[in-house]
């Protein structure tokens, strides 16, 4: 009973993942006479062509193609045929394969037709691997989608081969999945497969699948442990760092850095466009180094082959080195003439608060004019002669009757 649960649910996700149920397979043989290739099969999950013949040939051909690529002829010796990673193609654009017999007209040409109603498929898909081990993978519902569609994302990587639908779905505000975050991603050698497919109560939805070698969409981390040693001699300053982190590259000439260092000093306009310099070592000589100047220092990288991302990957955070401008000696007088100032207030302030200046500065008397002064016999003389008041006593008898 658990191996034939175990089958079923094989051959489900065989279903969901590699042979998407709005889809057909048309086939067309040699026109000369009908063709001995029957029941042709393709096993999408290994990319495995196989075919039936009604003639024992030793030697076939085949090959496999799409609107954007089309792979090398292949020649095998028996009816069955693989394609190699790098011919791994999308299916929602449709595929075309083809047998041929070497040295005779006798072929198959068969196409894969995905189905589904025009526009509801998914656009824009994108995904990013960022913090080592962390993916995001992005879309937006499809224009002529409709607003009842939900869409359902499943992905496989190469090793350990198991196929999985995202867990942690991201919404927008109609509550549909336009988005999913995955952990503990690890990137491998081969392609990834993603498949987004959808369902509708109006229509077949359309699917949408691609195939992702995660390393090019890694965005790196910074380097790590980025340190300045810095002597007054010719050797200026020797930068230093290591690797960034990553779960599937240990070697250090992997990578290629890009080093920032600029004048901290420098006017605003100036740092607009900061120089730039990319080694392939883990070490950088400043020679330029100045160390009366101040300066800030930050380091990228990006992959130099080794399954390593070829885009700019994180800055590292800025660090500073170097002495800059002494502002101490500014600073001292500074303080030291607004000390002064202060003192100078404060006295000022309780001077006029509980002192007076008039009592402390008494008035020095003025000589007297020697003409228009007025001696003291004239104050006394006219003292004398002011004119006398008289005063009348009134006096008013009361007697009691009896």
């Amino acid at each position: 009973m658990f191996d034939t649960l175990g089958l079923l649910c094989v051959i489900w996700w065989c279903v969901v993942l590699f042979h998407p149920l709005h889809a057909d397979i048309q086939c067309m043989g040699s026109e000369a006479q009908e063709s001995p290739i029957t029941n042709v099969k393709m096993n999408w999950r290994k990319m495995e062509l196989s075919w039936e013949s009604s003639k024992n040939f030793s030697k076939y051909k085949c090959a496999i193609m799409n609107s954007d690529m089309k792979s090398v002829p292949k020649e095998v010796n028996s009816s069955l045929c693989w394609f190699p990673v790098e011919y791994h193609m999308p299916l929602h654009k449709g595929v075309s394969f083809i047998i041929e017999v070497p040295d005779t007209n006798i072929s198959k040409h068969c196409t894969f037709i995905p189905g589904g109603m025009n526009g509801s498929a998914i656009e824009n898909f994108s995904c990013v691997i960022y913090n080592i081990s962390l993916m995001n993978c992005t879309w937006q519902p499809g224009r002529d989608a409709p607003g009842d569609t939900q869409y359902f994302l499943y992905w496989q990587n190469p090793i350990p081969g198991e196929a999985m639908e995202c867990e942690r779905y991201i919404k927008d505000e109609n509550g549909r999945n336009t988005g999913c975050r995955f952990q503990n991603v690890s990137i491998e050698a081969e392609k990834a497969y993603f498949l987004v497919n959808g369902s509708s109560k109006d229509a077949l939805i359309q699917f949408y699948d691609e195939y992702i070698q995660l390393y090019k969409i890694e965005i790196l981390t910074p380097p790590l442990n980025v340190t300045a040693n810095c002597t007054r001699g010719s050797a200026g300053c020797i930068i230093t760092w290591q690797p960034p982190l990553t779960s599937h590259v240990k070697g250090t000439n992997c990578f290629w850095y890009e080093i920032s260092i600029r004048n901290k000093d420098e006017p605003k306009e100036a740092k607009k466009d900061d120089p730039s310099e990319e080694v392939r070592n883990d070490s950088y000589e400043f020679q330029n180094y100045n160390e009366k100047k101040k300066y800030v220092l930050k380091i990228r990288a990006r992959g130099n082959n080794c399954l390593v991302s070829s885009n700019w990957g994180e800055w590292s955070k800025p660090i500073e080195f170097g002495q800059g401008k002494d502002y101490f000696i500014f600073v001292i007088l500074f303080l030291i003439a607004l000390g002064t100032i202060s003192v100078t207030l404060l006295q000022y302030c309780l001077f006029k608060r509980y002192c007076s200046f008039k009592s402390i500065f008494s008035p020095v008397p003025q000589p007297r004019e020697k003409f228009n002064a007025s001696t003291d016999e004239d104050i006394q003389t006219k003292y004398v002669n002011l004119p006398k008041t008289h005063c009348t006593e009134e006096i008013t008898m009361v007697e009691e009757m009896t």
